[in-house]
This record gives structure tokens, C-alpha cells and sequence, in this order.
């Protein structure tokens, strides 16, 4: 796979190890049967943008192929998160205390342990993510005192800007892992390592700037279907 390819060139071009990074490809606007080819290729991990399309692809897919990971990347309203919760190993796009909530709500009735990525802004478009450092903090806070005990904080996630100026885009990633640190000193027992950051026309800078897992669809499954619903 090309993808694949080019992912290992930047782990090597950035001195980091083969295998580092993780291919979490975006199958949104994409039917169930691409899915399924991109299995047969050995693509584990999927990531949804819309818990509504996803509720209506993944449970099949992920009752016959075990190891098949799925993870929600598009904002989400707390009135999904009961669906997101279902089919979902993670949501990465953790953006406020009320939707943490919700998520712990539904994976107690559940028994179910899931993890979660904080969403933050690096850049002026971003229209989601954290509003600010403190409400973050707040949130990390609660988790140390065992509020959320079916939900584990387990990375950052952040879009960068949309611009040609790979200035701003390397900025805006390199703050997200300058962030990682930070929480890592300050907040040492809670497991928040992975750095989600990287689309199909960015990935490789986010790769040198750190990134663990990097979010591809149009350079996987071509152009999408953005009539389809």
C-alpha cells in the first residue's frame, strides 16, 4: 500500500522506529465494502467521523473481524454518545467536560471500558477542540480524582489549519506534542501518550513533528461520495 509506504519513509526521513506510527483510515462516505477490502489488505483500525453512518457499517464488520478497531473522529453530540459507545474502542474527539460525562454514563450501563482523545485547538480555523488550557486541566483533574473510572485518557488529537503554509502546520503539530509533555510532567499516572495529528495532505510533517497515529481517507479510498448519506 502506498500509504503504508510513504508512512515508513517518514518514520525513517525522522529517525524514529519502523512501525511507530499508526494508519487509522477515515472511511467516511465510504460503503462497507470498502472497508472490507481494506481489511483483506491488513487495515485494522477505521476511523468515522459521523456516529449515525458508522452505527450503520461497523457492527457487522466488527462482529467478523475481531481485531478491527474503530474509533470516532468527527465531533460528537451527547445524544450519540450512547451509539458512539456501542460500537467505538475510542473517540478522539473529546472536546468538553459534558461529553466526558456522557461518555462515562453510557459505558457504565454498558460495563465498558473505553478510550478517549482530548481534541485542542492549534490553529485559528480550528471550530473544535478545548477552549482553553484551563478547562483541559479541569477536566485531567477530575480523572485524577477516579470520576470517570470506565473512560481512559489516552491522547491528544488536533486538525491542523487548512493552508499551503507548512509553517503554521508544523507549528500547530509541534504544539500539540510540546502539549503532551507538559500534561506527562504534570499529570504523570494518567496514560496520555498517543498524538493523533496528520490527514492525507499533511501526514508526513506531522510524523516528523511526532505524531502516533495519523488520520488518511482520500489518499486511501479516493475522492468520497459527498452526496451519499
Amino acid at each position: 500500500m502506498k500509504v503504508r509506504k510513504q508512512i515508513e519513509d517518514a518514520e525513517i526521513h525522522s529517525g524514529r522506529p519502523k512501525g511507530s506510527v499508526r494508519l487509522c483510515a477515515v472511511s467516511k462516505f465510504h460503503p462497507q465494502e470498502d472497508v472490507y477490502s481494506a481489511i483483506e489488505g491488513g487495515q485494522l483500525l477505521f476511523g468515522e467521523n459521523r456516529v449515525q453512518e458508522a452505527y450503520g457499517k461497523f457492527p457487522q464488520v466488527v462482529s467478523e473481524c475481531k481485531d478491527v478497531q474503530l474509533h470516532i473522529i468527527g465531533q460528537l453530540q451527547t445524544n450519540k454518545v450512547k451509539k458512539a459507545v456501542e460500537i467505538a474502542s475510542c473517540i478522539q474527539s473529546v472536546d468538553r467536560e459534558d461529553l466526558l460525562k456522557e461518555i462515562e454514563k453510557q459505558c457504565a450501563k454498558l460495563q465498558k471500558n473505553i478510550e478517549v482523545y482530548f481534541e485542542i485547538h492549534t490553529g485559528e480555523e480550528s471550530k473544535s477542540g478545548y477552549g482553553s488550557r484551563e478547562e483541559l486541566f479541569a477536566s485531567l483533574d477530575n480523572f485524577m480524582e477516579g470520576k470517570y473510572p470506565h473512560v481512559k485518557p489516552a491522547g491528544l488529537m488536533t486538525m491542523a489549519p487548512f493552508t499551503d503554509d507548512k509553517d503554521l502546520i508544523r507549528k500547530s503539530f509541534s504544539s500539540l506534542r510540546l502539549l503532551r509533555e507538559e500534561l506527562n510532567k504534570k499529570y504523570p499516572s494518567l496514560p496520555i501518550h498517543e498524538l493523533s495529528m496528520g490527514m492525507s495532505g499533511d501526514y508526513e510533517i506531522a510524523i516528523e513533528e511526532g505524531s502516533t497515529m495519523v488520520r488518511v481517507g482520500t489518499a486511501l479510498f479516493g475522492e468520497r461520495d459527498y452526496g451519499e448519506k
